[in-house]
């Protein structure tokens, strides 16, 4: 005798799922953590771009107005002084001491170390131009650490430097910070960096970015 087996029916009444439920309310937490840590970095990067933005601002307006701080009132760019015969002509270490000597109070010295300080100053608080930005500060940046010369312990007269590092001083640390906002396109968040991008001239060359 053959014996076959009923198939079984199912009732029509079936019990809510929630296998598919648990594996969402699972990854939205992720999600959502991950597009916070997003979010946070960005936000930090636009805080480091804008500080480092003002330092750079303020230094060419106090040199420009003498506004009392590193640049005393009568002292001031507009006043004829000179932003950089203070500074490169008291070098008194390092290989290229007499060549600052030579380039301290020059109009072109002078012109160039402003408009570099304006144009870094102004370009990383909009968050335009960051690649330029990084080169011409890093430049800036590695021709006043020869300047100081870290790696001496002694100036020309035998008295002490007062370095306290050989290699990193904080002219390092702003160069690789121009490097950082420009590699990580910090001009996006709190600055018109996708607007900057957007046109036609920086489209086609990559490097205005």
């Amino acid at each position: 005798m053959a014996v076959h087996e009923t198939p079984h029916r199912s009732s029509g009444l079936h019990l809510p799922s929630f296998r598919r439920n648990r594996t969402t309310s699972a990854t939205e937490p992720a999600e959502s953590a991950g597009t916070g840590t997003h979010t946070a970095r960005a936000y930090a990067l636009a805080s480091l771009r804008l500080l480092t933005g003002f330092v750079f601002l303020w230094a060419f307006l106090d040199k420009t107005f003498g506004l009392g701080y590193a640049t005393g009132s009568g002292k001031s760019w507009i006043d004829g002084g000179s932003p950089t015969k203070g500074f490169l002509g008291s070098v008194a270490v390092g290989p290229m001491e007499s060549t600052f000597h030579s380039w301290a109070g020059e109009p072109w010295a002078d012109w160039l170390f402003m408009l570099g300080l304006l144009g870094i100053g102004v370009a990383l608080i909009a968050g335009v131009a960051l690649r330029v930005s990084a080169v011409a500060g890093t430049l800036m940046m590695a021709l006043m650490w020869v300047a100081e010369w870290p790696p001496a312990q002694h100036l020309a007269d035998g008295s002490p430097t007062m370095s306290t590092n050989p290699f990193v001083d904080y002219h390092v640390i702003y160069a690789v910070a121009l490097i950082v906002l420009a590699a990580t396109a910090a001009g996006n968040t709190l600055g018109i960096g996708r607007l900057w991008a957007r046109l036609p001239i920086v489209r086609d060359h990559g490097w205005l970015r």
